[in-house]
C-alpha cells in the first residue's frame, strides 16, 4: 500500500498526520505534568505559610488604659504630685474573686481556622457585671503554648447568677491547636 500512497504522492501528507497526532499527544502530557507541578508547588507553599508564627499584633498583650497600673510619686515632694487616678475617673472595677468560669468547651468554626468558646460564667458578687474580658490560651496536643486570645463580653451577668455564652468567636487559632483554656481579665460593675 505504501508503494500506491508514493505513486501518487500523497506519501507525504500521510507522515504530516502521523507527525501533528504525536506532537499533540507530547503537548498534552508535558501540560498536565507541568499542572501536577504546579498544584504541587501550591500544596507546599500553603503548607509553609500554615506553619508560620502570627503575627504580634493579634495577641491579648495590648494595652488597656483603664487597668493601666498608676505611677508613685517620689516622696520628697508630696504636695505637687497629681496622680493620674484622679485626672481621669477609673471605671469601677469588679471583684474578680467573686467571678469565675464554672464550664468551658472550644471546638472550631469558619472552615476550621477560627475558634468558638462555650462558656458560662458565675456571678457570686453582690451587684451585676458586665465587660467582662477573658484570654483564652492555645496549646498543641504535646502542652506547648501555640497563641492568646482576648475578647470582652458586653452581657451584663446579674447578681448571684450564672449565664452561659454560647459559640462565642474568639479569634484565629493555629491549626495545631489542640486544647485551650480560657481565664478572666478584667470586668466592670452594671
Amino acid at each position: 500500500m505504501s508503494a500506491r500512497l508514493d505513486r501518487i504522492g500523497l506519501w507525504s501528507f500521510a507522515g504530516t498526520g502521523e507527525r501533528l497526532a504525536r506532537a499533540v499527544t507530547i503537548a498534552s502530557v508535558l501540560f498536565g505534568r507541568g499542572l501536577l507541578w504546579l498544584l504541587a508547588a501550591i500544596i507546599v507553599g500553603c503548607g509553609i505559610w500554615m506553619l508560620l508564627p502570627l503575627s504580634e499584633g493579634n495577641g491579648a498583650e495590648a494595652a488597656r488604659p483603664e487597668l493601666a497600673a498608676v505611677e508613685s510619686a517620689p516622696s520628697g515632694d508630696a504636695s505637687a504630685v497629681v496622680s493620674s487616678a484622679s485626672e481621669a475617673p477609673a471605671p469601677a472595677t469588679a471583684e474578680l474573686s467573686r467571678l469565675r468560669i464554672s464550664s468551658q468547651t472550644w471546638r472550631r468554626g469558619g472552615l476550621g481556622s477560627k475558634a468558638l468558646v462555650t462558656l458560662t460564667l458565675r456571678n457570686d458578687n453582690d451587684y451585676a457585671v458586665k465587660d467582662v474580658e477573658i484570654v483564652c490560651a492555645f496549646t498543641r496536643r504535646d502542652g506547648s503554648h501555640l497563641t492568646n486570645r482576648s475578647r470582652v463580653l458586653a452581657d451584663a451577668v446579674s447578681m448571684k447568677s450564672r449565664k452561659t455564652f454560647a459559640r462565642i468567636p474568639v479569634g484565629f487559632v493555629n491549626v495545631n491547636a489542640d486544647q485551650a483554656r480560657c481565664s478572666l481579665v478584667a470586668a466592670r460593675r452594671a
